[in-house]
Order: C-alpha cells, then sequence, then structure tokens
C-alpha cells in the first residue's frame, strides 16, 4: 500500500487547524508597521480615564460538536469605554448584544432550540465609542455521537507464507478517529516490520506464522473530540500450515501503479506510506530522488514503512522513493509532494501583544498588510467590522496592493482597522486601534537628579517629555547658555541631552525646560576621575605543578567608595575554591596553585566601581615536557629498512626541538635467548619530522619507541610499536682481535672477540679459522670450523710466527675475506742467563751493564736485576731488636730488592744505595713464560759518607735550671760514627743571643747534662753525628726546663650525692706538687678530716665516702697557711641517724679505712716501680758504654753498631730487687734521683716520642728509650704538663 494521508486530528469543523492557530499566535496588529508619528504614553504619564478602542482579547476557532456543553465560543475584549458584543451567524444576527463578556454557550441559549441550529460560520464583534474590532470567521460543526452498527462476525483463513489484511471500518466522523489493534485482553497486538496497522487503520500482514492464529484481533477506534472508544467485532483468523511455503518477491498492498501524487499544505503533517508484502518480510529504503532526504525535515518511522513530514515545507516539495526488497527481488514506488499555504503573515511582530496605537492630529498613518499565500492571497480592508468599499469615501485615505496609508489624520479618524487575506486554503485576519488623542505636556525625568560619569565618559541628562503634539525641549547651563551650542552636545526625541567627552569643567548643573510653558527641571553632574590598573598581569610562562602570581594593582578617585576586583579566565569570572587552586590576595594579586596544561588561558583583571571599570588582561602559558608519540607505524619496507612514523602529542607550549627514537633488538637465535633487550638510542630526529629511516641489521626482532623532547625536559616514552622482524642473510662483518693466545710451546691457539648474536645475520653461525707458517715449507691455508673460540693448532714449533684470519659463517653464507695477522706459537723459559755483567758506582748511585740475551725462545720482555746488601750475624739480631716487625720486613726490603728493566736495552742505572756498603747482584733475561738462570755474582761498594740525624731526642729536668738532653744514635751512620755536636741558643724575641756548643769525641756518649739556664726561657736545642766524610743535619727541638710546683686555688667541684669531683688546670710547667685536701662536715660533733696525697698536676680528684644531703667545709694547706678553701653540700636527703651498733662503730671504720689504703699505697708503688724498671747509675752506664757500644769492624762488613736495647739489658742487670717481683732499684746516682724530671722523646722527624712523666704512649721505633724513662711505662697517679703545650708556649 502507498498512500500520504494530511493529519488533521483533535480540531472540530473543516478549517485547518493551522488558520485558528495564526490567530491565537499572532496577536492583533502584530503585522501592522505604523510609518510616523504613533504615540506610546510612557507609564508614568499622568492621566485621567482615557479612553481605549476595543482590544480582543479572547478568540473562537473552529470545532466539531456532539453536545450542548461542546458549544463554547469565546470573544472577550478590552477597552474603554467597555465593548459590548454581538455575534454573526451565516451573515446574520445571531442572539442579542450582549455587555461585559461575548462569550456564547448552548447552555444560555433557549433550550427550546436543537442542538443542529447551531451548526454554521460565525464572527464576533466587539464595540464602543472609538471603533468596532471582530474576529475571524469559524466554523461549528454538529455531529451526533459515532455509535458502532451491528456486524457479522469474522472469520478468516489463509496458508502459512501468504499475505492478508485485516480491515477496520469505524464510523465515519470530521475528526478521525485513532485506530488500536488489541486482543480480548486490551493488550496490543505486537507491531514489527512483518505486522502493522496502516494509516487507514486496517492491520497487515507481510507473511502470515503459524502464531499468528488466534481469535481476538479486535479494532479499536478512538473518538477522542467525542470521548468515546468503539470495538468492533474480533475477527478470528486462522493460519494453515502448508508443504509449499516458497519465497515471494515483493509487492505493495493497494498499490496503484508506480507513482503517486501528494498535494500538502504548508505547516501540516504528511506521511507517505509504504507496506510492501512477500517472503522473506522485505525491507524498506527511502530515498529523495530529486536531492537527499537529510536536507529535508521528513523522518523515517513505524519500520521504515514511514516517511513522516511533521511540519511541511516548501522545502520539502520533491520526488520521493521507496524500495521494498528481499532475497528473491525488489520493487519501487514514488511519489510526487507538491506543498500548496494557506494565507500566512511575511512580517515579524514587533510587539508581543496589541496595543493602542496614538498619533497626534494631523500625522500621516500607513497601515502595512504583508500576507502571502499559495496561491497567493486577496487582501481586503474594513472600518470597524465595514468593508472599505461600502464606507464613504475619503481623499486623505488611499490603497497600495498590500498598505493603507492615512494622511493628516483627524479625531474622527480614530477607529479600528481590519486587514484580511483570502485563498482557496482559507483566511486570516488582523485588528489595529488608530486612536486620535491630543495630551499636554508633562517632564517625566525627576528634578534635581544628581549625574556622576567618568572623566572622558559620555552622560545623558535625562528630561524625558510626553505630550500630543510632541512637546519642545530645551537645555542651558548655569549661566543660561544654551547646551546645544556645544558641539559634544545633541539632544535626543524624548528630551534627553548627550554630552560626550565629558571633562572636570564640565560639573555643574544644568536646566531643562519646556519651550513655551513654566514647566521645567534641574540636573546636577559630577566628573570624577578615570579607574586605571597601574600594574597588570602579564604574559607568563610556567612550568606544569608551579605556583603563577598575576598582580592587578590600581587607582580609583577617592570619593568613589565602592570598588571590587574580578578575575576572569578566558572571559568566566573565577571563583575562589576550597582546593585553593584559585587564591586572590587582599593586594588583588592572583594565586594560581599546581598550574596544569587547562590553565593555559588569558587572565583579566577587571577592577570596577559604581561608574567605570577598567581592566588589564595577561596569560599564563603552563610548559611542560611534552606527551609521548602515538600510533607508532612502519612503511617504506625494503628489505632491511623500513620508516617508522608517528604521531606527536601534545608539546604543552614547548616546540618539540627532537625526538629520540630507542630500539630493543634481539636476534633470533636458535635458542630463542635474547642477545640484547635493553633500549638503546637509535637515532635523533628533530621536531619538524614525524618519521625516521631505519637501516635494520638482518635476522633480528625489533621494538621501537619514540621520546619527544623540548625546551623544558624530556617527555616519557611512547608504547613500545609492534615487533619486526627481519629476514636472514649472509654476515657482513668478520670477527675483529684475531690474535694467538698461546702458552705451552710446542702448540699455537688462535682466538678472537667472539660476535653478538645480533651480528650473526642468520641461524647456524659459525666461524670458520685459518692458519699456515709465515716461513715454512707448506704455505696452503689450513682451516676448520668452530662454533666459538679459542682453536688450537697442536705439534707446532717453539715460538713459531703464523699467519692466522678467521671468517664468520651462517647457513645464508660466508662473511667477506678477512684480513689475516701474525701470531706465534707458544713460548719456553729462556736458556741461557746475560752475559758481560760490570758496573760503575757514583756515591749512591750504581750503573750495570750486560750483553744481550741470547736463547730467549720467545718474545724478549726485558731484564730483572736482583741487588743484595749483605748483612753480619750480629748487627742483623741488634737490628731486630731495636725495630719492630714491619720495622724489620722493610729492611729487608731495602737490603733486597729487584730492578726491572723493559725491553731490549742493556743496562740501568740505579739510585738510592747505602753509603759506606757492600753490595752484591745478579741479571736475569724473561719472556712471558719465565726468567732466565742468574748471571754470575757482581760485586761492588759504595763510599763513606756524612751521617743522618740522631734517630730521637729527648729531655729529663732534674732543676729548674738544668737539663739533660738524651739522643740516640743516627739511623743511618753512612761511615764509623766520630762523635756529636751539642748546639743550644737562648729564644728571644731579638734572636740575637749567642749559640753555645759543646763537642763529644766519644761517639758511645748519647747526652749531657747543661747547667745555669735561665728557668723564664725557652732554647733551641741542636744535635748534630759526625763522621770522617764531615757533618750530618741536625736534631732540633724546643725545650725550658720545669718549675716548682704549688697546689691549685682555681678548684671546680661537681657534687654527688656521696662525692666531691673536684678538678683544676695545672700550670703547664709546674713540676708535680703533693697536697692534701681538708673536709670538715658541719654538724655537731664534725671533725677534720685529711684525704690522700692528691697531684698536682693530674688535675682531678674525687673526694669520696660523704653523707648525703650535708653541708662541708673544704681547704687546702700551703705550709701553715690556707691556700684555698669552699663550702659546698652534697646531694640528697639527710640521712637519719641509725640505732648504735656494731658497725657503725667509729673504730672499726677506720681501721678498716686504714688497711685498705695501706693495701692501695703498696699496690700503687708495686705498679710505678715494675712500670719503670730499677734505677741506673749514670757514671757506671758512661764507663760501660766505652767497652760495650763500640765493636771492631769484622772483615765482611764495614762496622756493626751495638743497638741502644743491649744498653736496656745491662741496666736491667745493675738493678737490685724491689718490693715487687717485677720491679727493679736502681742505684742512688740514677738519673731519677734529679727529682719529677721530664722524659721527653723525639723521633728523627721531630714527632714526639713521650711527654714529661710518660703521659703518653711513645710511637713505634723508640723502644731504644732509657729504662729510668717513663715513656713506656704505665703513668702513676702524679702527672705532668702536657710537653705539646711547653714547646708551644710562646717565647
Amino acid at each position: 500500500m502507498c498512500v500520504s494521508q494530511h493529519q488533521w486530528m483533535s480540531y472540530r469543523g473543516p478549517c485547518p487547524p493551522i488558520l485558528s492557530l495564526i490567530l491565537f499566535i499572532f496577536p492583533l496588529a502584530f503585522l501592522f508597521s505604523i510609518a510616523q508619528g504613533a504615540i506610546d504614553i510612557p507609564k508614568h504619564y499622568k492621566k485621567h480615564n482615557m479612553s481605549q478602542p476595543p482590544e480582543l482579547t479572547e478568540l473562537p476557532t473552529s470545532f466539531t460538536a456532539f453536545s450542548r456543553e461542546d458549544i463554547v465560543l469565546p470573544c472577550e475584549a478590552s477597552g474603554n469605554p467597555p465593548p459590548t458584543f454581538r455575534w454573526i451567524k451565516d451573515g446574520e444576527q445571531f442572539g442579542l448584544e450582549q455587555t461585559g463578556s461575548g462569550t456564547l454557550r448552548a447552555q444560555d441559549q433557549d433550550l427550546a432550540v436543537s442542538l443542529e441550529s447551531y451548526a454554521g460560520s460565525y464572527r464576533c464583534y466587539a464595540s464602543n465609542t472609538l471603533g468596532t474590532a471582530m474576529t475571524q470567521t469559524v466554523e461549528v460543526i454538529v455531529e451526533p455521537q459515532p455509535v458502532l452498527q451491528k456486524q457479522q462476525k469474522v472469520h478468516l483463513e489463509a496458508y502459512e507464507g501468504s499475505s492478508i489484511i485485516l480491515t477496520c471500518n469505524p464510523p465515519k466522523s470530521s475528526t478521525p478517529p485513532h485506530i488500536h489493534w488489541m486482543d480480548k485482553k486490551m493488550v496490543h497486538i505486537e507491531q514489527n516490520d512483518r505486522v502493522m496497522t496502516g494509516l487507514d487503520g486496517n492491520l497487515y500482514f507481510s507473511n502470515l506464522w503459524r502464531n499468528d492464529s488466534r481469535k481476538d484481533y479486535i479494532c479499536n477506534a478512538q473518538y477522542a473530540a467525542a470521548r468515546t472508544i468503539l470495538p468492533e467485532t474480533a475477527i478470528r483468523l486462522t493460519v494453515k500450515p502448508s508443504n509449499d511455503v516458497n519465497g515471494r518477491k515483493p509487492h505493495f498492498f493497494h498499490s496503484h501503479g508506480s507513482h503517486t501524487s501528494v498535494q500538502a499544505l504548508r505547516g501540516h503533517s504528511v506521511t507517505l506510506e509504504c507496506i510492501p508484502k512477500g517472503l522473506p518480510t522485505p525491507r524498506v529504503e527511502w530515498i529523495k530522488k530529486d536531492g537527499r532526504l537529510d536536507e529535508t525535515s521528513s523522518k523515517v518511522e513505524n519500520h521504515h514503512r514511514w516517511l513522516s513530514f511533521n511540519s511541511i515545507t516548501q522545502a520539502d516539495e520533491g520526488e520521493y522513493q521507496c524500495k521494498a526488497s528481499n532475497s528473491y527481488g525488489s520493487t519501487t514506488h514514488s511519489f510526487t509532494v507538491t506543498v500548496e499555504a494557506a494565507p500566512y503573515w511575511l512580517k515579524t511582530p514587533r510587539t508581543p501583544e496589541p496595543q493602542n496605537q496614538m498619533y497626534a492630529p494631523g500625522e500621516t498613518v500607513r497601515l502595512d498588510c504583508m500576507a502571502d499565500g499559495i496561491p497567493p492571497p486577496t487582501i481586503t480592508w474594513s472600518i470597524n467590522g465595514q468593508r472599505l468599499a461600502e464606507v464613504d469615501p475619503d481623499p486623505r485615505r488611499s490603497l497600495t496592493s498590500n498598505a493603507l496609508i492615512l494622511r493628516d489624520v483627524e479625531f474622527q479618524d480614530t477607529a479600528v482597522y481590519q486587514c484580511e487575506a483570502t485563498n482557496k486554503h482559507g483566511s486570516i485576519l488582523l485588528n489595529t486601534n488608530l486612536f486620535v488623542v491630543e495630551l499636554p505636556p508633562q517632564i517625566l525625568s525627576s528634578d534635581g537628579r544628581v549625574y556622576r560619569v567618568i572623566e572622558d565618559g559620555d552622560i545623558k541628562l535625562h528630561c524625558e517629555s510626553f505630550g500630543s503634539p510632541r512637546p519642545q525641549i530645551t537645555w542651558e547651563d548655569e549661566v543660561g547658555s544654551p547646551l546645544l551650542l556645544d558641539p559634544r552636545a545633541s539632544l535626543l526625541t524624548n528630551g534627553t541631552i548627550e554630552l560626550l567627552n565629558v571633562s572636570h569643567k564640565d560639573s555643574g548643573g544644568y536646566t531643562c525646560s519646556v519651550k513655551d510653558s513654566n514647566i521645567s527641571i534641574t540636573a546636577n553632574l559630577v566628573v570624577f576621575n578615570k579607574t586605571r590598573i597601574l600594574t597588570g598581569p602579564t604574559d607568563v610562562r610556567i612550568r606544569r605543578g608551579s605556583t603563577a602570581f598575576l598582580d592587578c594593582d590600581f587607582y580609583k578617585d577617592p570619593l568613589l567608595h565602592m570598588s571590587w576586583v574580578v578575575w576572569k579566565k578566558d572571559g568566566h569570572v573565577l571563583q575562589e575554591s576550597p582546593d585553593n587552586k584559585y587564591t586572590m590576595f587582599e593586594n588583588r594579586t592572583l594565586k594560581v596553585t599546581n598550574v596544569q596544561p587547562e590553565d593555559t588561558a588569558h587572565y583579566t583583571c577587571e577592577v570596577k566601581t559604581e561608574l567605570d571599570q577598567a581592566d588589564a588582561t595577561g596569560s599564563i602559558t603552563v610548559v611542560a615536557p611534552p606527551d609521548p608519540p602515538t600510533s607508532l607505524s612502519f612503511s617504506n619496507i625494503v628489505g632491511n629498512s623500513l620508516t617508522l612514523s608517528w604521531i606527536p602529542g601534545s608539546s604543552h607550549n614547548s616546540i618539540i626541538t627532537v625526538f629520540i627514537v630507542e630500539a630493543q633488538e634481539k636476534a633470533q637465535s636458535e635458542n630463542g635467548k635474547q642477545s640484547r633487550e635493553s633500549w638503546e638510542k637509535w637515532n635523533e630526529v628533530i621536531g619538524d619530522f614525524n618519521h625516521v629511516q631505519l637501516i635494520l641489521r638482518p635476522f633480528c626482532t625489533y621494538r621501537f619507541r619514540v621520546t619527544a623532547v623540548n625546551a623544558i625536559d624530556k617527555g616519557r616514552a611512547s608504547e613500545p610499536s609492534e615487533n619486526y622482524s627481519t629476514q636472514p642473510s649472509a654476515p657482513d662483518k668478520n670477527p675483529s682481535g684475531v690474535r694467538s693466545n698461546s702458552t705451552q710451546p710446542g702448540t699455537l691457539v688462535i682466538t678472537w672477540d667472539e660476535m653478538e648474536n645480533r651480528l650473526h645475520n642468520g641461524p647456524d653461525f659459525h666461524y670458520k679459522v685459518f692458519w699456515r707458517e709465515v716461513k715454512g715449507t707448506n704455505v696452503q691455508w689450513q682451516s676448520s670450523y668452530v662454533k666459538r673460540p679459542p682453536y688450537l693448532v697442536n705439534n707446532t714449533r717453539t715460538y713459531t710466527p703464523f699467519e692466522i684470519k678467521v671468517q664468520a659463517v651462517n647457513k645464508a653464507g660466508k662473511g667477506p675475506d678477512p684480513i689475516p695477522t701474525v701470531g706465534h706459537s707458544g713460548e719456553d723459559e729462556p736458556e741461557e742467563a746475560p752475559s758481560g755483567v760490570s758496573s760503575t758506582v757514583m756515591n749512591t748511585t750504581v750503573t750495570v751493564t750486560w750483553n744481550q740475551a741470547q736463547k730467549v725462545r720467545g718474545l724478549l720482555l726485558g731484564y730483572k736485576i736482583y741487588f743484595s746488601r749483605p748483612r753480619s750475624g750480629q748487627a742483623w739480631r741488634s737490628l731486630r731488636k731495636k725495630h719492630h716487625v714491619e720495622e724489620q720486613e722493610k729492611q729487608r726490603d731495602e737490603d733486597n730488592w729487584v730492578v726491572e728493566v723493559k725491553g731490549m736495552a742493556t743496562s740501568k742505572e740505579v739510585g738510592g744505595l747505602r753509603l759506606f756498603s757492600k753490595y752484591v747482584l745478579w741479571v736475569t733475561a724473561f719472556n712471558s713464560k719465565g726468567e732466565s738462570p742468574r748471571s754470575v755474582p757482581h760485586h761492588f761498594n759504595t763510599p763513606e759518607g756524612a751521617p743522618g740525624p740522631p734517630a730521637s731526642l729527648r729531655f729529663e729536668s732534674p732543676t729548674e735550671m738544668s737539663l739533660i738532653l738524651l739522643w740516640t744514635p743516627p739511623l743511618e751512620t753512612n761511615g764509623i760514627l766520630l762523635g756529636y755536636m751539642v748546639q743550644y741558643q737562648q729564644e728571644v724575641e731579638s734572636r740575637n743571643k749567642l749559640v753555645k756548643m759543646q763537642t763529644i769525641s766519644d761517639p758511645n756518649v748519647n747526652h749531657i747534662l747543661l747547667e745555669d739556664l735561665d728557668p723564664q726561657s725557652y732554647y733551641i736545642f741542636k744535635v748534630i753525628a759526625r763522621t770522617a766524610a764531615g757533618d750530618g743535619p741536625p736534631i732540633t727541638r724546643r725545650g725550658a726546663t720545669l718549675l716548682e710546683g704549688v697546689p691549685p686555688t682555681n678548684i671546680t667541684i661537681v657534687s654527688s650525692n656521696t662525692s666531691f669531683n673536684l678538678s683544676w688546670v695545672p700550670g703547664e710547667r709546674d713540676r708535680n706538687h703533693g697536697f692534701h685536701i681538708y673536709y670538715l662536715k658541719k654538724d655537731a660533733g664534725g671533725r677534720w678530716q685529711e684525704s690522700e696525697v692528691v697531684n698536682s698536676t693530674k688535675g682531678f680528684y674525687s673526694l669520696t665516702d660523704l653523707h648525703p644531703g650535708m653541708q662541708y667545709h673544704l681547704k687546702i694547706l700551703h705550709g701553715n697557711i690556707t691556700h684555698w678553701e669552699d663550702t659546698v653540700w652534697t646531694l640528697g636527703p639527710v640521712p637519719s641517724e641509725m640505732p648504735s651498733g656494731f658497725a657503725t662503730q667509729g673504730w672499726l671504720i677506720g681501721l678498716i679505712s686504714a688497711v685498705v689504703l695501706l693495701l692501695l699505697i703498696l699496690l700503687i708503688l708495686c705498679f710505678i716501680k715494675h712500670s719503670k724498671g730499677g734505677k741506673y747509675a749514670v757514671k757506671e752506664r758512661e764507663e760501660k758504654q766505652v767497652d760495650s757500644e763500640v765493636r771492631p769492624m769484622k772483615d765482611e762488613t764495614f762496622g756493626e753498631y751495638r743497638s741502644l736495647e743491649s744498653i736496656l739489658d745491662e741496666k736491667h742487670s745493675d738493678s737490685q730487687p724491689s718490693l715487687c717481683e717485677d720491679s727493679k732499684v736502681g742505684s742512688d746516682d740514677s738519673l731519677a734521683e734529679y727529682g719529677d724530671s721530664v722524659d721527653i722523646q723525639f723521633n728523627e722527624d721531630g714527632s714526639f716520642i713521650g711527654q714529661y712523666s710518660g703521659r703518653g704512649p711513645a710511637p713505634h721505633g723508640n723502644e731504644s728509650s732509657d729504662p729510668a724513662s717513663p715513656v713506656n711505662a704505665i703513668p702513676p697517679p702524679p702527672i705532668a704538663p702536657s710537653m705539646s703545650s711547653i714547646l708551644n708556649r710562646p717565647s
């Protein structure tokens, strides 16, 4: 079925609903254009009971009535005086004239009048003394209620697969019903592309299924206007099975040829329908044959069976085609749609509602009536409802094709004018009121108003006036000059004057007057300074995640009290956010935190006052590393070459300068192992390109990624590309580093640097090794295949040169021809020692020469010279006693060493020998396998030389005016020691004191007593050793004597519960002074108690066994005089008195204390004696040293010196037994008897060996100290001042 239908539903009467809608939608007088002089009375104009022509406010429409209650024709109007209403039906007066309301209701009329008599055409007229308005003619159709006629039962039968139509024939009506197909349970029959309801209400089956059989297909007709639903008799449909269900080509139901013409009205709804039949169910497609379907207002509906136009227009005209098709064929049907139009208005209305049009007498009025339609409508004019042709002619009236012109209007021209446009499809009508009035002038603006304006701005001084005819307005300034004389001033039609480019001199009062009257008002003008932005936001480039600040510093006129700042982002107002994204400070600076790319925008600071505003715009450009590129792809693949392309990511406002291309490469090795999977940089591409050509290695698998870089930083890498594998090929290079690595005689080991898997270029990779003797009789290359290095060739001669080369090979072929290199077979140790060894000695340097080595049996790498300085057994034992184990090892290295000579040289100069020594040397040749036998031993001697400085120097101070210097012999005597020279000089600022010298001719004397020294001065001491070759360098020290000590006075006391810790700073050069601390507990019965002897140089003492929470009186006596005293409390609570008992008896406590003290003293004495060792007699020592320390030289050495340890042994042997088993007591005249002497030792380099009274351990190598020295002993409680402080004290 191919039909079209104009859906006119839900209205009553034959008139198309669009005409009625136009009357409602377009208010009266919409399209009347007033040429000039129309008066609009301002609402503030004081008017008193003005007349007004009638204006229609509610209009009737056409409808169909089914009962008296349906007949309601509304007609309402306003006006002054109130209008009266009358109805014209079919050209005759209907009913009586009414007042108040003109609505016509059948219920209000004579009930004897039948319902049918209300059918006809109606028009309403509303009139008062100023004119008459009328409505559009409407139609009232009267019909009885729809009633279903008696029907026969319908039983239809059809075969499966055939098509069928179930018809629906409801009662006819001017308001077509809406059809619903339902079952007896009031459930809608399911609609689809196979089963659907047509525009005619019938139910169409394109093909039948077995389950379509049912006995309750019911057609329900819904009459909305009559508020009635009529169900027809149920149709019973039986679908019979068929053994011959074949497919059928599509056809259309009720087809009337291949073409249908459809005429439609503009604005109406139109539906084109194509319902096909066929098996399988055809599908339907719509096209516009003379255009594009999507450019029309059409819409495909109802399973593509309908093409609907809700409000058709002339643009929808054309030829449309529907095509039904299935697997058996197709069929088409076309529609030619033409569109005509009922009359409609062309002009857009000026105002949303009709209004009175007022004019002053004598003006000209033009009333336009712009209407169109298809076919074009006829325009007719009426005055107060009477056609213009029936009104007396007037020369002041004239007509054009679409306008009525009235010239020189008068009061009697006041009326309601109607324009009506009509064609065959209907008509439209409009009313407009023409009201000629005369009104006295009034000034509507307020008097004395103050106007405020910003300099250089424009201002309007209002003097709105109204009157008919229009009043004339004049403006004057304070001095009475007309304001219009200023070229900046212009007078508007409503009396307002506009002043442009105002300055401060324009401030003052102005007067507005109505000409030829005494009506006037005044206006006052105040001019303010402009608001200006002093420091506005700038253009900021900032890194993502940072914080940006935008300034907004401004100036405003001080007399303007209100001002506010608004920040906008790209024109949108910013609000302070809870997350502190945007913050505005008191100085109006905007803070933007954690800027992100979406914060890139223009930011405007707007400063607003009551009168003006100023703004300034800056920007934030958020820069960041670029986003990773995307969509990596391959193209232009030729062999092992391809082009890698990508799409760049966002540059984040910083131009991408370079793209970094990285690759993951792995060889397609047979074992599946990956040779290299780390990302490696392959190329850099400038930022203007998004592709790069890559040359790849054969037989490898690749993945690529790209990273963009801009001026900010390097971005994240892209996602890896898909894998790309290259084809195998022959190796394009051979291994490098081909060499011989022969280690055994008679073998040739060929090795090379193994090639990476990615360089194999194919499967079954191996190496082909070539070799041949350089000067052999067999010049042919020999070869062999191996998987990896090395390759071993056996049964060769020793250290024979070979040409060797290695070639890469795989399944696809061989690599390029390799370049041979020379290697050697394995070496053996040299057979013969070098000959002709000789030497030349110069002081501590010897030059050794020899002949070129023979029978090396390999590559000669050089020579080794072995040196040895023999020692006698006694001298070595003395040296072993003298030094630590490390020093012994060092000495052995100094006496035996090897000098290596690289290359082919046959001489070597060796320095650093010891003077006055015997040496022996041997020479060997060596190659990579080892050394030759040693040459014949060669002996030589070094000459005698000046000795080195004494090994150490220390002091002892027996009195305040004397010092004993003690030293040890030089470590390097370099000859026969003859004696020493001692020099000392008093240290004074002038540095011109004489140097005193003493010579010691006995080399065994290692000390000297210096007397008559100034105890207030420091001295510089030097000791020099001598041999026949001359004097050696001195050992130099600075020192002074010790002074008599006294008890301390600068004592600091720290209290605890049962003790006092006393501390003081001893004098730097003070000798130890023993003293007692006396203390008294300040309570009843207290008595003075005495501490043990305290060492003044110790600097600390703890007074114990005190009572907590008690006050004590402390003092120190020097002679019989109190030297120091103080009162102090112990910490803690005062102890309660304990009951008397055995444990608290004073005599018992005293006895126990005395025993403990005695035992402590004995232990201390034993410890001191054990540490110091025995004393010695200086005289006896000197006598023994003459015989014991100087020994004659033996034949095999230059001389042998007695070690200092032997001296110590002799001193211990002379000691007597002491109270302690291990301690020794020396003779009465030992150096220790000089008193609390200073025992100071120094190394040869000047560093301290010890301090006064042994206050520090001695460094290694000073075991030769005198046994009486406390250097190596654990110090006793009395401790002298640090020697470092004495030596460094300023003179």
